[in-house]
């Protein structure tokens, strides 16, 4: 029997809930984040974007483009607990959820008897009725089609893949859409002719091993829609984590700092929440431009801005001089069998 995974994404989560709490602000683009010259935002809503706004990006260059947006500072526990009351969501209609970050989780309602489709506009009206905030949704037989299609009628919006229109779907989707290609990615792809997840099926396996090594071997099973993974019920969990893919690849060291600082408040907001586990290490992650990762550690369990610093530097140093796609913080706890997952 075809899985049915549903993915959801609540709405520009941070600005979407500072506009609900301050109606003056409707209809207004708002950015939330450092209000500071070298500040970052950390999301904007849609009247944002329009100007070309959008998460991770200096606040001065937002400013820039956007001279009204209006920021608002950072109010993590605010948005914990909206995320809390969405959970709670979730779990009246499946136990089966995994969460990726405050505002988007993966659902497994296969079990249940009403379509995926109609499970999702349900969750969907509750989280408006009981939030007053919106949602996207995308319904799909895997976890991979499920996040592609949960962006394809934002805002408030859904659809739906079935297991027969998998292929098709898959065949005219452009390859940006697919996670892990970002403009680089794009920039490779294209000068070998692919623009298109149709355009990259026809080379094979042993070909895009050749030319994009353990990459390609990802994207072979990706462009095909083919995503095994189950959604996981973590309910100890290993470790606590934030990542930031950029939009564009950043070789400015003092600009991740900055992105750095704001990962490390959302995490250390996140573990403040929890009780009873003790930290083990404090871990950062860089995925540099060609597609290469390095992690970095340290033992102990204060989550000072000092020591995730010194741990960008080890793994920027790494890269030695590779722009960087993606930065992850995080931090792994303490457990009896001591098998803890990497960031």
């Amino acid at each position: 029997m075809p899985r049915k995974i549903i993915h959801i994404d609540m709405d520009c989560f941070y600005a979407a809930i500072e506009v609900r709490d301050d109606p003056s602000l409707v209809g207004k683009p708002v950015g939330v984040g450092g209000s500071s010259g070298r500040g970052v935002l950390t999301t904007a809503n849609y009247e944002a974007r329009k100007y070309g706004c959008h998460s991770a990006m200096p606040v001065f260059k937002a400013r820039q483009l956007c001279p009204e947006i209006i920021l608002t500072p950072v109010r993590f526990d605010v948005y914990q607990a909206e995320s809390a009351k969405i959970r709670a969501i979730f779990g009246r209609y499946t136990g089966l959820v995994q969460p990726l970050s405050l505002d988007e989780a993966y659902l497994d309602v296969s079990q249940r008897s009403e379509s995926g489709a109609a499970l999702a506009r349900e969750i969907r009206r509750t989280i408006f009725e009981e939030t007053g905030l919106t949602a996207s949704a995308g319904i799909a037989p895997n976890k991979m089609i499920a996040k592609v299609a949960s962006d394809w009628n934002k805002p408030d919006g859904q659809l739906e893949v079935r297991s027969d229109e998998v292929d098709g779907f898959m065949l005219g989707l452009r390859v940006g859409r697919l996670q892990g290609v970002g403009k680089k990615g794009r920039e490779i792809l294209a000068k070998m002719g692919v623009e298109t997840c149709g355009d990259l099926q026809g080379f094979s396996k042993v070909a895009l091993a050749e030319k994009l090594g353990r990459w390609g071997l990802e994207l072979y099973d990706r462009c095909r829609g083919r995503d095994e993974r189950e959604v996981s019920v973590d309910r100890t969990r290993k470790s606590l984590s934030k990542e930031r893919t950029f939009r564009e690849n950043i070789d400015d060291l003092d600009w991740l700092v900055m992105v750095l600082h704001r990962l490390r408040e959302e995490v250390e907001g996140a573990v403040e929440k929890k009780s009873g586990q003790e930290i083990k290490a404090r871990v950062l992650k860089l995925k540099f431009a060609d597609f290469t990762q390095t992690t970095a550690e340290k033992a102990g369990g204060a989550m000072t801005a000092e020591v995730y610093e010194e741990l960008l530097r080890v793994a920027w140093s790494r890269g030695k001089g590779k722009a960087v796609r993606l930065l992850g913080v995080g931090v792994k706890f303490e457990e009896e069998e001591d098998q803890l997952d990497l960031l």
